[in-house]
């Protein structure tokens, strides 16, 4: 399938949104065609509908993410480009939903997090090469589609969380120490199964083999203080509590907990000391948000310029004042709250292999209970 080719200039957004306007012309602005989104009743559910089509000077965006963390996004685009956002929120089903809509579906974006979550629409053939310069000079190739399907738009770490008062500075350095036996009882840790472990499971083998990543496994398993339970906040609480002193969290989780208007959870972030595991070898894990063209949308043009806003420096800031992730645009500065936890080395092994090697990381995952 040829890719969508865009222009990129400072007047991108405008320009293109503007003159497909006037290439459409009459026959958009109709009367059948123009009008407010409507709801449709389909085999997936709610859908948007008016008539068959949209307005060409909307977008259509299809979300995994949690309202409050994209809508910062939408307003500045909108502010920018004077073009309406409609946005449908789920935590899951929108693959199966966009797949069952077909070419009548209304989505010109989607937007999720994970590579695991974006592969899974590449599989299922519901996104559209895209050709843009700007995306490429703006996200780094092992963190993009080889295929131009999908890009990255935020990265987060999987770090290393300890107790400041009983773990001594510099007894973890890697995710390899978590199995050592002297942290046996003291390691929390949420399900094995869930996305963000599973990623790392992914890294593992990449740097283990499958082999030495299940020995890992089976010794980070026999460390459990408790059964794997929770999300990432509730790892940090459990460290606080004393209930374990080690756990793996994604990086963001503490950005938010120190800054949390909770002074509970506050007092929770300052339990803990935030570790970058591996910088003496590949580096640490980290994981991705990403976004795509819908393979159907009506509005091509304007869903890569909305994804290459997100790829600027406004938009990579925001990435890390609304929720503490990591730009992926190397030439743009962390937001101050990130910044201030200093640099680190990542690992550089291709995003996309994360995803091939999932199904081998649940098998591990299954195998030694994690």
């Amino acid at each position: 399938m040829r890719g969508i080719a865009v222009a990129a200039s400072g007047e991108r957004t405008a320009r293109a949104v503007r003159g497909r306007l006037a290439r459409v012309g009459a026959a958009m602005r109709s009367p059948a065609r123009v009008g407010l989104l409507g709801l449709l009743a389909g085999l997936v559910g709610l859908a948007w509908a008016a008539d068959g089509a949209q307005a060409a000077d909307e977008l259509n965006l299809y979300s995994h993410r949690q309202p409050f963390l994209i809508e910062p996004f939408l307003e500045a685009f909108t502010a920018e480009t004077g073009i309406k956002v409609n946005v449908v929120y789920a935590s899951k089903g929108l693959a199966q939903r966009l797949q069952a809509e077909g070419k009548n579906s209304p989505a010109d974006v989607v937007l999720t997090v994970d590579i695991g979550r974006l592969a899974i629409y590449a599989d299922k053939d519901l996104l559209a090469p895209v050709e843009s310069a700007v995306l490429s000079e703006a996200v780094p190739a092992h963190l993009r589609d080889p295929e131009g399907r999908w890009f990255a738009l935020s990265k987060r770490a999987r770090v290393i969380a300890v107790s400041k008062d009983r773990v001594e500075p510099g007894a973890i350095t890697t995710y390899e120490d978590l199995a050592d036996p002297k942290w046996a009882g003291l390691v929390c840790s949420r399900p094995g199964s869930h996305v963000y472990n599973r990623a790392l499971m992914a890294s593992m083998i990449a740097a283990q083999g499958e082999e030495g990543a299940e020995e890992w496994a089976t010794g980070l398993v026999a460390n459990l203080a408790r059964r794997p339970q929770g999300n990432d906040r509730a790892q940090v609480k459990a460290i606080y509590e004393g209930l374990c002193d080690v756990a793996l969290i994604n990086s963001y989780y503490y950005g938010k907990l120190a800054s949390s208007e909770i002074e509970e959870q506050r007092a929770w972030a300052a339990s803990m000391t935030m570790i970058f595991p591996n910088q003496d070898d590949r580096g640490t894990h980290i994981n991705i948000s990403g976004g795509g063209v819908a393979k159907h949308s009506k509005n091509k043009e304007t869903a890569v310029a909305f994804l290459e806003f997100l790829t600027e420096e406004a938009a990579q800031v925001l990435h890390g004042t609304v929720n503490y992730e990591f730009p992926v645009n190397l030439a743009v500065e962390a937001a101050p709250g990130v910044r201030a936890w200093g640099t680190f080395k990542e690992d550089a092994l291709p995003i996309v292999r994360i995803a091939e090697l999932a199904p081998a990381a649940q098998r591990v995952i299954d195998r030694t209970g994690w």
